[in-house]
């Protein structure tokens, strides 16, 4: 494949079923102490990140599907902000909702949202994935992202009750690749002469982001030749350095980076931020 601002397409839309199965399996098991056990959401309990998730589904059929688009972020509030004070909105009023209600609604939810994406041409420009980038993105991107923040949620429900990960490769490394995507726009600010590299390996898979005229390109490869700078690490500590999880200096033992933007590197964010 050849190396392009996004990398290669992702195609997750056979496993945003299968994984919201898992999920509503994994909730419909529950007990009482279960649904108001804490999760890794700071102040967020089982119950406050489900509804969370059900809020996601809701927005997302009410904006592409039924095109209902109401409020935005107040003056001088950045986006950020705004998508925290909404979410904060949304979990403390669904309080008032029993866990069976609540499930009752992610079991409708589910099937209404995996028709939505199937109608969608994921070949399409769609609105941006801010952490990837502030133009508009492919729709494949879009879905994947919208993937991999259902299976965060699902693994922070499934730490907190002592359920096993939802780990296997199926499911994980489409969150990994499609983290990845957010290299170029996290080496956005550096310089460096055309044709000039660094790579990232997870897991023995390596992405490799290119410096070209236009800025740096991303591809699903081994570089070929020495790089300006690379990191290693494992599957799971880079999806929790990704979504601010845990911290670089926390997984030193965990992480191989060398070079002068390996700093930068394990900085990298694949979600949005206040």
């Amino acid at each position: 494949m050849p190396f392009s601002r996004w990398g290669p397409p992702i195609d997750v839309l056979a496993l945003l079923a299968k994984e919201e199965q898992a999920l509503i399996d994994l909730l419909g098991g529950l007990d009482a102490d279960q649904w108001a056990a804490p999760t890794a959401c700071a102040g967020w309990s089982v119950h406050d990140v489900a509804a969370h998730i059900l809020g996601d589904k809701l927005g997302k059929l009410s904006r592409d599907r039924d095109e209902y688009r109401v409020g935005g972020p107040l003056p001088g509030e950045t986006f950020g902000a705004f998508i925290d004070r909404i979410n904060a909105e949304w979990v403390l009023a669904l309080r008032r909702l029993s866990p069976e209600v609540l499930f009752g609604l992610l079991v409708d939810s589910t099937a209404q949202i995996t028709d939505l994406w199937g109608r969608l041409d994921l070949d399409d420009l769609g609105e941006p994935v801010t952490w990837a980038g502030p133009e508009p993105a492919p729709v494949w991107l879009d879905a994947a992202r919208e993937y991999t923040e259902y299976w965060v949620h699902q693994q922070q429900i499934r730490e907190a009750v002592g359920a096993r990960p939802l780990d296997q490769r199926e499911f994980r490394d489409p969150v990994i690749d499609t983290f990845m995507r957010a290299l170029p726009f996290t080496l956005r600010d550096h310089v460096a002469r055309p044709g000039k590299q660094v790579a990232y390996t997870v897991g023995g898979q390596v992405w490799t982001a290119r410096r070209e005229a236009e800025g740096w390109l991303l591809d699903r490869c081994s570089p070929g030749k020495p790089t300006l700078s690379s990191v290693s690490t494992d599957a799971d500590t880079f999806w929790r350095l990704c979504t601010r999880n845990v911290r670089p200096a926390d997984v030193q033992d965990r992480v191989t980076a060398k070079g002068e933007l390996a700093e930068t590197m394990l900085g990298m964010v694949s979600i949005i931020l206040s």
